[in-house]
């Protein structure tokens, strides 16, 4: 199921009707500083796993008793 252009203003109208303006801008910035927030930690690497780079190669060490 494809939503097309005229769908979507109709969603967006309806939705602004329901919530108004400044609700919706609100949720807006929640949701676009959650989803920054979610790719920073997506993309942080962790405490728990080193990546190595030895010459052409890239291998993963891992914790000890870890397979």
């Amino acid at each position: 199921m494809h939503l097309g252009a005229q769908e979507l203003i109709i969603i967006l109208i309806i939705v602004l009707i329901l919530f108004g303006g400044k609700k919706v801008s609100g949720l807006g910035r929640a949701l676009g500083t959650s989803l920054r927030e979610f790719k920073e930690e997506v993309n942080k690497p962790t405490a728990e796993t080193a990546t190595v780079k030895t010459g052409d190669e890239e291998t993963t060490a891992k914790k000890d008793g870890e397979t």
